[in-house]
């Protein structure tokens, strides 16, 4: 993943096969006028509706048209609370194996209730509009995840 100086921007966006560091994150999204930071990882769990025993899952986008939704997906969060200071999200792609994270969300706010709100409606809303498809693979073979969903658009979620 290409790091780039990022302390003059409200907002960091990433979508990369390389491994996701919450703490890096959390971090970057410290802000002298917020009091509350909450972030959000998303791991590889070992089930997904019958089966219980996916071993890793594999992502698949274009990184440009997957980094522009997360980017309307963040626009949205600013748009519903306005006091929100800093808001990072970062997927992942290719394989992610088990317990590894495929996703993080990091939200700054002057005070909790915004910053809980807005990570839960930014990962929300990566899901259910940002053009990331996903396959869970198991022993023996591997299926297309059956929660894709057409593409929203963030406002409408």
């Amino acid at each position: 993943m290409k790091i780039v100086d990022t302390t003059p921007s409200r907002d960091w966006i990433a979508v990369s096969p390389s491994s996701l560091s919450p703490d890096e994150l959390t971090a970057w999204a410290v802000r002298a006028n917020c009091g509350a930071v909450v972030t959000f990882c998303g791991t590889v769990r070992n089930t997904s509706g019958d089966l219980s025993d996916v071993q890793a899952l594999e992502y698949e986008t274009e990184p440009a048209l997957a980094e522009r939704g997360i980017n309307e997906v963040v626009a949205e969060a600013r748009r519903r609370w306005p006091m929100v200071e800093a808001i990072a999200v970062h997927h992942r792609t290719g394989r992610v194996k088990l317990s590894e994270i495929a996703v993080v969300v990091a939200v700054s706010s002057p005070h909790r209730h915004e910053a809980f709100v807005a990570a839960e409606f930014c990962i929300e809303a990566v899901k259910k509009s940002v053009p990331l498809w996903k396959r869970e693979l198991w022993p023996g073979g591997s299926a297309w995840s059956s929660d894709v969903q057409p593409i929203l658009k963030a406002r409408d979620i």
